[in-house]
């Protein structure tokens, strides 16, 4: 079974509104949300993939970073180890820069089913203010 290793960042506003962006149509868990981030690349620590991918996805370049832990995950064919970061500083202002949906969503409204299943855990905590 395939293993990935991913960044995540909770890129999270001053008005405790989490940003969201949307799966493409034609990927892997197909217009869930996520939040953005991706493959930990074999050169990298979690954290340099985390300012990358968050760079290439929706353009801003992270300047306070902290990290929540680690959620592991099997789906029927692939494992997930997701690396979550708590990102409350950046420049830039975070956009689809992939073209795909985004939105800013209060922290206490997200919605775990409209996620991947390895989000799940990290979200009922989000929810419930412990983040």
């Amino acid at each position: 079974m395939k293993h990935l290793q991913v960044a995540v960042g909770i890129i999270r506003n001053a008005h405790q509104h989490i940003f969201l962006a949307q799966r493409s149509a034609n990927s892997y868990m197909a217009n869930k949300w996520e939040f953005p981030g991706g493959k930990i690349e074999d050169n990298e620590t979690p954290e340099q993939a985390l300012k990358r991918e968050l760079m290439e996805e929706t353009g801003i370049e992270v300047t306070r970073a902290q990290a929540l832990g680690e959620a592991d995950h099997s789906y029927d064919d692939l494992r997930v180890t997701l690396h979550f970061f708590l990102v409350e500083g950046w420049q830039g202002e975070p956009y689809g820069r992939e073209g795909q949906p985004q939105r800013w969503v209060a922290q206490r409204d997200l919605v775990a089913e409209e996620f991947p299943a390895a989000n799940h855990a990290l979200i009922a905590r989000l929810v419930a203010g412990e983040i």
